[in-house]
């Protein structure tokens, strides 16, 4: 049992180095296609939003991983 809960992490850390980065990023998205979907926004200014609010949270991502390396 040991060996497959292993196997699962490392797996899963293939695909998801930090958490919170994929977290937040699958808020994001959730939380676009809601506006898109349920608010009639235009999905035009949806992919902005995206592209916009995806290069934010990967920019804090990217100045947290930093100042933890720093410490």
């Amino acid at each position: 049992m040991n060996v497959i809960r292993l196997i699962a992490k490392e797996f899963f850390g293939m695909f998801v180095d930090d958490g919170n980065l994929a977290l937040l990023a699958l808020v994001l998205v959730a939380a676009v296609l809601a506006a898109v979907k349920l608010l009639a926004l235009p999905p035009l200014l949806g992919g902005a939003v995206l592209l916009v609010g995806c290069l934010a949270i990967l920019l804090q991502s990217v100045r947290r991983a930093a100042s933890a390396a720093q410490r």
